[in-house]
């Protein structure tokens, strides 16, 4: 992609993502445990970033998610520096999320606080000697699913994360939809199970996050998963702000 073509796209996302109705999507964290946009990136990006998967030099690792009892299915870590989208992405989506954190960090009477750019939380991360990036691209086919689980990487972590579906459901792919579990205190577990769209982007809390209750705020636990593919093929492109050791 040229210079101009990168500027040009810069100014558009950054415009679509600065418009969103981002008190409207910190009420829908706080009452469901997940917001899911309207489409921000168009199907050409879409098929540009699916396209990324095949090309090694692109990523640092590869996981087989069978061979670790992940589920079945596979995704690949971007290696720095990583695509220009993917880094517009990042930035353009953190500091609104950290937004929402610091405020969650103050519901839960936290020490944490996290800066509004994403290269000084980068900086944080590195004091923790966690360099490498852990923005990731998924792929699943029929039959795959992901079990259950938390994208921890070291001592810093930040709380909320991002996840866009690359494919079309219900003609590349059905089935397949985004689980998150939620474990009250003295409570069962509530479940949600959300379709993404193609270019719409899922947040939703990478560990835990507040729940008002009748005596104040208190700390929920987090997973998220997928749900077994019935049919097709399914890209999804991970946004995670924290870096790994």
């Amino acid at each position: 992609m040229n210079m101009s073509a990168v500027v040009r796209q810069t100014n558009e996302l950054k415009g679509l993502i600065g418009a969103l109705d981002w008190s409207q999507l910190s009420v829908d964290l706080d009452y469901y445990g997940y917001a899911l946009t309207p489409t921000v990136i168009q199907p050409a990006d879409c098929n540009a970033l699916t396209l990324f998967y095949t090309d090694d030099g692109l990523f640092r690792n590869r996981v087989v998610m069978e061979r670790h009892n992940f589920g079945r299915g596979e995704y690949r870590y971007f290696r720095d520096p990583v695509p220009p989208l993917v880094a517009e992405l990042r930035e353009l989506f953190y500091p609104h999320l950290a937004n929402i954190a610091n405020r969650w960090a103050e519901r839960l009477r936290q020490p944490e606080r996290y800066p509004s750019t994403l290269a000084e939380f980068v900086e944080v991360c590195g004091r923790h000697q966690q360099f490498k990036p852990t923005s990731l691209l998924l792929r699943y086919e029929k039959d795959d699913y992901n079990c259950l689980h938390q994208d921890i990487y070291g001592e810093v972590g930040f709380p909320l994360q991002v996840a866009c579906v690359l494919s079309q459901h219900d003609r590349d792919y059905t089935g397949g939809e985004f689980l998150l579990s939620e474990q009250r205190p003295r409570s069962q577990t509530r479940g949600e199970a959300v379709t993404i769209e193609q270019g719409q982007f899922l947040l939703f809390p990478n560990r835990y996050r507040p729940i008002r209750g009748t005596r104040g705020d208190y700390r929920v636990n987090i997973r998220h998963g997928v749900s077994r593919l019935r049919s097709g093929t399914r890209y999804c492109l991970g946004l995670i702000f924290h870096n790994a050791r």
